[in-house]
């Protein structure tokens, strides 16, 4: 070896040596450098400004990771399963893990009042959701089916943030655009309305009970409400509908991709990307805000200022709903979640519904109104519930 090239090595030698000492020191400095920047090249198959950690795209839905970590192609039904399980890990690493066979009690249903609604019957009931632990819930039931010669379909019917709570759904809350419980109980419908933890008087002890969230805890209520409808004799079985506005169109996604017993699923003003969420406001995205509360999912705190590394978005949770009737409302004037957003999110997930041969399945509105949920998108969804489920 000459002398020249001995001493450009030792040169490179050198400073490598003085960018490695510069990055430990800055990494001294600031722990939490790794975290926020790119120190390091981003591996391949994950996007840039997708953040450490996260490992696959939010928006192209057709790839997978392997065990070995390697990115691929998702060619086959077969291959979207690998990357829908890693989409319910993203939703379990932050909601808290889906409760087991441990917490399927029996449901020791108790009806405590019943009301004659003319054409059908409105009855408060409770049901144990798990050990401890009891839900209240409506029912309303079609009087056509009370002879016991008939059977109806089910809908899971989950109510918005408001301070009655399932009451709205039932007619109990001088909320017209919130009655689909009504309106489809006059359609033919068994109609279940559970409420949502920490609302309206329904305040379950999420810590006492094992949850890491409100979400997760809404969640097995509502698997365990679809339990309930299976063990009704009048109940249609071999499949479900689920319909909510606001909190109840996430309610209603998030039940859906845990449980595939729920055939169509109806969400009106229910997402849009969390990275749009109110712009990406870092003041949403503190503790108890937003999304960030107890009863949503306070896990999702820690990724205030790197939202791109939330291991979960409704792009992915919208493609987990494949091959099922999928409707979205999402006006054009809603503040809370943007219909520009919600269009980004079903065009990534439009591929996955192509994968399965059913492109038809996914259908997103978009009316001319605020916060709401209109009665021609009603009207949309249920005739989306008769075509499917009757």
């Amino acid at each position: 070896m000459s002398y020249a090239s001995t001493a450009a090595s030792a040169v490179r030698l050198f400073c490598c040596l003085i960018t490695f000492a510069c990055l430990i020191g800055r990494l001294w400095s600031d722990p939490d450098a790794l975290q926020r920047e790119s120190l390091f090249p981003l591996p391949f198959g994950r996007e840039e400004g997708q953040g450490e950690g996260r490992g696959l795209s939010r928006t192209n839905l057709l790839v997978y990771r392997d065990n070995k970590d390697s990115i691929h192609p998702v060619k086959s039904v077969r291959d979207w399963s690998k990357r829908r399980a890693e989409i319910v890990r993203g939703m379990e690493a932050v909601m808290g893990l889906l409760p087991g066979k441990d917490k399927r009690c029996p449901l020791d249903l108790k009806v405590e009042e019943e009301v004659d609604c003319g054409d059908y019957v409105r009855r408060l009931l409770t049901y144990a959701s798990e050990p401890g632990a009891r839900v209240p819930a409506y029912l309303l039931i079609p009087k056509s089916v009370l002879d016991g010669k008939h059977k109806a379909p089910a809908i899971l019917c989950l109510h918005q943030t408001h301070s009655l709570g399932q009451k709205v759904v039932v007619g109990l809350g001088s909320s017209p655009n919130d009655e689909y419980g009504v309106e489809l109980a006059r359609r033919g419908y068994v109609c279940l309305a559970p409420p949502y933890p920490l609302l309206a008087g329904y305040n379950p002890d999420l810590k006492a009970l094992g949850y890491q969230s409100g979400t997760m805890k809404a969640i097995w209520n509502n698997i365990r409400g679809l339990d309930l409808l299976e063990s009704l004799p009048f109940v249609k079985r071999g499949g479900f509908g689920a319909i909510g506005h606001s909190l109840g169109g996430h309610n209603a996604i998030f039940t859906a991709v845990f449980d595939q017993r729920i055939k169509v699923v109806v969400s009106s003003c229910g997402f849009d990307s969390f990275v749009d969420y109110y712009g990406g406001d870092p003041e949403v995205w503190k503790p108890e805000r937003g999304w960030c509360q107890t009863r949503y999912m306070p896990g999702l705190a820690r990724y205030a200022g790197r939202l791109n590394e939330i291991p979960f978005d409704f792009q992915e949770l919208i493609g987990a709903l494949a091959p099922r009737q999928v409707f979205v409302n999402a006006p054009l004037g809603d503040t809370n979640f943007k219909w520009r957003s919600v269009d980004d999110i079903v065009k990534s997930a439009s591929p996955v519904f192509r994968l399965y041969g059913v492109p038809q399945n996914l259908r997103v509105e978009h009316p001319d109104c605020g916060h709401l949920f209109p009665r021609g998108m009603r009207d949309m969804a249920y005739e989306l519930f008769d075509k499917t489920l009757k």
